[in-house]
């Protein structure tokens, strides 16, 4: 039974059928694979990279987002064919030269650094065709290595989706590695939430909702349209970036992992991801499936709520981790409204709030069978989102309603 039977999801099957592609992915394969080989082309141990590299696009490229060779034919297999994802053209990355970013970026000036962090910095762009684009040029130190660039590159050629990110192309000149995407306006979920200038207006309630389910929507196509399903291990507020109509598209793929198929139930991997986010059961055993990426959606959906950080080390002690310090809120109905970003200033429709609230505590369960699954909670996410704009109109139509109607606004503390 679903988690959310009272959104009346119709769908409890997420795994959905898919038909053949306009790109074999072989082609795609050795298209990424005879581009991105000059990645080690410097090395000493060039010859032992480029052949688990092979290795690795070979078994990714052919089982990411694709049928499992159970539903194909073995004649299908002997002749090459292979069924593609979903029925929409592969995202084939172009190629730059470290010369035509460096330009893109007037070599990669300081005024046009829009986001940094471990992995390097991010750069705004504009290419010779006048298009707008974000590149990211990785630290040769940094935590992004050689594998998590081909990940990347790979995952983004071959999924698309509107609440994705799209990989344009990236460059592989000598020991640079740049990764171009297409341009975000409103930058990063964690900046509007946290990183606010004078200026500007903080999200409000119905914003908020919108953010919080295409994010959901993106990690419903990675979980259910892929075949096997694909765990992203790294959602996090920094990780979804919008656009200027605030949609919100997934970004940096190179922590993603293929999941468990047939009887298997999990992916035994290294430990990865950002704390705060992580999943407990998941840090604890190294055990990864997709609700691991479930409880990490939980704590997005906290800091949305809430306007606090996962992690604040300027917090006082018991309020630095987000999940700890609102445990007792979520466990009490009561309180539930305590949790509210102050900066709404009480705007937002009391039932909206609970459900909001209700689904965060399921997303959060610590043992893992107890989560709900994306689908569910994009059903909610709809609901609560339609419920939120229906009160508004309300508020607006009807600004003398009744106190007590269970829709209102909830009045200043």
């Amino acid at each position: 039974m679903s988690c959310f039977s009272c959104f009346k999801c119709h769908s409890k099957n997420c795994d959905v059928g898919v038909d053949n592609g306009d790109y074999p992915i072989a082609v795609i394969c050795h298209y990424l694979y005879s581009s991105l080989w000059v990645v080690f082309k410097s090395k000493v141990y060039f010859y032992e990279k480029v052949i688990k590299l092979h290795r690795f696009l070979f078994f990714h490229g052919i089982f990411l987002g694709f049928r499992v060779f159970s539903d194909a034919t073995s004649e299908d297999l002997s002749r090459g064919k292979c069924v593609a994802l979903s029925n929409q053209r592969a995202n084939v990355a172009r190629s730059f030269t470290f010369r035509e970013l460096a330009a893109s970026t007037q070599n990669f000036k300081a005024a046009n650094l829009i986001g940094e962090g471990g992995f390097g910095g991010v750069y705004k762009g504009r290419l010779e065709s006048g298009k707008l684009v974000a590149v990211k040029k990785l630290n040769l130190h940094g935590s992004q290595g050689n594998q998590e660039f081909i990940v990347e590159v790979l995952m983004l050629s071959l999924l698309r989706h509107s609440n994705l990110v799209t990989l344009i192309g990236y460059c592989t000149d000598g020991d640079q590695r740049l990764l171009v995407y297409e341009y975000m306006p409103l930058g990063s979920l964690e900046n509007l939430l946290f990183d606010l200038e004078p200026h500007q207006e903080p999200l409000d309630w119905q914003t908020r909702l919108k953010i919080a389910g295409g994010a959901a929507r993106g990690i419903e196509y990675l979980h259910c349209k892929a075949n096997p399903p694909v765990i992203y291990r790294d959602l996090k507020s920094s990780n979804i970036l919008l656009d200027r109509d605030f949609n919100p598209k997934l970004s940096d793929f190179g922590l993603a992992k293929l999941g468990p198929v047939g009887d298997h139930t999990h992916v035994s991997t290294r430990v990865m991801g950002t704390y705060g986010y992580c999943a407990p059961d998941y840090a604890m055993s190294g055990k990864l499936t997709i609700k691991s990426d479930i409880y990490s959606f939980g704590v997005v959906l906290l800091e949305l709520i809430t306007g606090r950080k996962a992690i604040d080390m300027t917090k006082k002690t018991g309020e630095q981790n987000l999940v700890s310090w609102s445990r007792p809120f979520l466990k009490d109905r009561k309180r539930f409204v305590q949790l509210a970003d102050p900066l709404l200033q009480d705007r937002f429709p009391a039932r909206c709030m609970h459900h909001a609230v209700a689904i965060i505590a399921m997303c959060l369960q610590e043992q893992a069978n107890f989560r709900p699954l994306i689908g569910d909670v994009v059903v909610a996410l709809e609901y609560l989102a339609s419920q939120a704009d229906f009160s508004e109109n309300r508020k607006v139509s009807h600004s003398s309603s009744s106190k007590n109607d269970t829709d209102h606004i909830y009045p200043a503390r």
